[in-house]
């Protein structure tokens, strides 16, 4: 989707319905400035609110999302097309969260190490190299509860029996035993527990 188009057409239809950006502001509840990021291509309108934004300029969705007027001719090829963008949109972003969250693993395991060394070789031995190696595992602990929770965001796990596609709840994730980014979970299809490996298509 090209936010600069969506925006030069929501300024159109804003002033085609005789609004300023203050008055729009105000029928959709949110400031004057949201919807000047909106016009300048900053930023989208929150899907909350983009039905209502979408009556009151007297549009529908998919021209909003397309950035222009649609005839009926074309209605079909659009919401296609539409469909192809928001796809392709969300499957940048999944790879950028699983990015992430491989980049933190492996920040975490490169720190654990280097305070496992310190621990061990600068810190004499007695209670302050234990309380330092606690330490040390609990701020590893951390980011990888944070890394989780992005590898639970995206995608979900394919069952290994039926090949159904499992979104477990956080929890289920973290109880779960784990080998790497596959999972030992329980269907709710087949009904049985099986190691649910990783898919980022869903």
């Amino acid at each position: 989707m090209d936010q600069v188009k969506i925006g030069k057409f929501i300024s159109k239809c804003r002033k085609k319905e005789n609004l300023t950006q203050t008055q729009l502001a105000e029928k959709l509840n949110i400031t004057n400035r949201a919807v000047s990021k909106w016009e300048t291509g900053k930023s989208m309108p929150d899907t909350s609110i983009m039905l209502e934004l979408c009556d009151i300029l007297c549009i529908s969705v998919n021209e909003l999302l397309s950035g222009e007027e649609i005839n009926m001719e074309n209605n079909n090829r659009k919401n296609e097309q539409l469909l192809l963008d928001m796809a392709k949109e969300l499957e940048k972003k999944n790879k950028i969260i699983w990015s992430s969250m491989w980049a933190i693993m492996i920040v975490s395991m490169t720190a654990l190490f280097a305070g496992f060394l310190v621990a061990a070789f600068l810190i004499p031995e007695g209670v302050w190299q234990l309380v330092t190696i606690i330490g040390i595992c609990v701020f590893f602990l951390i980011p990888c509860f944070y890394a989780l929770k992005l590898e639970v965001s995206v995608g979900a796990y394919k069952c290994k029996n039926c090949g159904h596609e499992i979104v477990p709840t956080y929890s289920e994730a973290l109880y779960a035993m784990h080998m790497g980014t596959t999972r030992y979970l329980k269907c709710p299809k087949c009904n049985r527990r099986t190691w649910c490996r990783k898919v980022l298509n869903k």
